[in-house]
């Protein structure tokens, strides 16, 4: 099971340094991340959804590779291959693209939103869908980032989130 931490940072572009931290964590094997997403609040007020997993794009490149092999194959049938593998992976990318828009990975973006309306302009917030971690090291690479990591929320038991807590607010004084 995943635990839900959202980290906010009094940074535009703090969250989005945490989370290329957090990838490099997950390749050094410290972190298992399911998602993470970056959210921030510009100076003009708009919010900002920065996704991990671009649905579009992949539902879109699955889309092309089915329709263009899909195509191929009843071109052949007809007579007209090129024309099949042409038209398949039209069709296929556009309705793949369309497919991805619909379906919404890992955590909840309306969720997300919500959270979120209570940022600040010039912040930034990280979701971050954690399956493992070890806590103390993680906790030591996020806490030297600039703009003074803190928990926003989390899923974890009561215990868990104090620990956590007590962790960022150790390197801070």
């Amino acid at each position: 099971m995943s635990d839900l931490v959202v980290l906010g940072f009094d940074t535009l572009d703090g969250a989005t340094r945490a989370r290329a931290e957090i990838w490099k964590l997950e390749n050094a094997y410290l972190v298992d991340v399911d998602d993470a997403v970056v959210v921030r609040r510009t100076d003009d007020g708009r919010l900002h959804l920065d996704q991990s997993v671009h649905t579009v794009a992949l539902g879109a490149l699955d889309g092309f590779w089915s329709g263009m092999l899909l195509g191929t194959l009843v071109g052949l049938v007809f007579m007209n291959p090129l024309a099949g593998f042409a038209v398949g992976a039209l069709t296929g990318g556009v309705a793949g693209a369309g497919g991805g828009a619909l379906f919404d990975y890992g955590i909840n973006d309306h969720f997300i939103r919500e959270v979120g309306a209570n940022l600040k302009p010039g912040t930034s917030e990280l979701f971050v869908l954690v399956r493992k971690v070890e806590p103390g090291k993680v906790v030591d690479h996020l806490r030297a980032l600039e703009g003074n990591p803190h928990i926003v929320q989390t899923s974890l038991s009561s215990e868990a989130e104090q620990k956590l807590r007590q962790a960022f607010l150790a390197g801070s004084g």
